[in-house]
């Protein structure tokens, strides 16, 4: 059905004249006159009788008129879902408990006027795959990992490093140390279930492993973030890593312990992603946010994987 018409037709209806719809609209008398002719033809009905006093609905048009409003209701919601700025921006944070959701939290307390699609991907080449189909607008992940070079349609920046601490139980030879050094690590067990071969995190972990021998196991299933803290909280040859802004609750008696690392601190390189074209008027300003918020960056006393991209000022 022709929605120009449907259009025309309430315009009409509305004002009782077909010289005043054609006002309304913009276009000519018989222009107005074709449309509701077509429409009437489509429908198999006569909407109108043309009276001296100008244009008066039919019974048939009486009953159409009312599906009619809703029809450009919902034409009107269609277009206006796919408008920029008008849908939600969605946003990949990979997991709700990690730097990026927080990050994507202040962001929403900062601008509560911005509508937000949170969405969590596991693997990068599928966040990526939404981005430069237009399905995400945007995603946090660590960049740079050699072999995995991103296609040249999507830009990246770098928005927060995010240290280590070191994450043990009560009985843990480190549990009373303020902080430890990556040379005290070594000879540690590190259990790190979730990590899995071919993400990005992976190697990173793969690298932090080759550059300080530590000794990292990722053995057994992955069974959430509750079964690995009870794990380590009752295991005293396990510790495990945890991003210090990641948001974790257990209970009081597991007695964990959240230490830092030092001498150097290891970060974990969070950088955003989007695709160049996309003209979402709330990245820009989701850009500009994150680029206000990152701390100044001299890289003294840490360390990141080589192929990490430098900091830029730019948004």
């Amino acid at each position: 059905m022709d929605l120009e018409a449907v259009r025309t037709f309430v315009a009409v209806a509305d004002a009782g004249q077909f010289q005043e719809a054609a006002v309304e609209l913009a276009v000519t008398q018989q222009a107005v006159s074709k449309r509701i002719a077509a429409l009437e033809r489509n429908l198999g009905v006569r909407l109108f009788t043309r009276t001296p006093r100008g244009a008066q609905l039919t019974i048939d048009g009486q009953a159409f008129l009312p599906h009619a409003r809703e029809l450009l209701r919902v034409a009107d919601r269609a277009v206006a879902s796919v408008r920029a700025g008008r849908r939600p921006l969605r946003v990949d944070v990979i997991n709700s408990r990690g730097a990026a959701s927080g990050l994507m939290r202040d962001f929403h307390r900062a601008h509560p006027e911005i509508d937000l699609d949170v969405m969590l991907l596991f693997e990068m080449d599928t966040a990526v795959a939404a981005i430069r189909s237009g399905a995400l607008d945007a995603s946090f992940r660590a960049v740079g990992v050699p072999g995995r070079p991103l296609p040249p349609d999507i830009e990246s920046v770098r928005v927060v490093d995010e240290p280590l601490q070191l994450l043990t139980g009560p009985g843990h030879a480190l549990a009373g140390a303020r902080s430890v050094t990556v040379a005290q690590l070594t000879g540690h067990r590190i259990w790190m279930p979730g990590i899995v071969p071919g993400t990005e995190w992976a190697a990173y972990y793969d690298d932090l492993v080759a550059e300080f021998g530590l000794t990292i196991e990722a053995t057994g299933p992955n069974f959430g973030s509750d079964a690995l803290l009870d794990t380590v909280a009752d295991t005293p040859a396990l510790a495990t890593f945890m991003g210090e802004h990641t948001r974790l609750v257990w209970p009081a008696d597991h007695g964990l312990r959240r230490i830092p690392v030092t001498d150097p601190t290891p970060v974990y390189p969070h950088s955003l992603l989007w695709h160049r074209d996309n003209p979402h008027p709330a990245l820009a300003t989701l850009r500009a946010y994150l680029a206000g918020t990152a701390a100044d960056h001299d890289g003294t006393g840490t360390w990141t994987p080589d192929w990490t991209p430098h900091w830029t000022t730019a948004p």
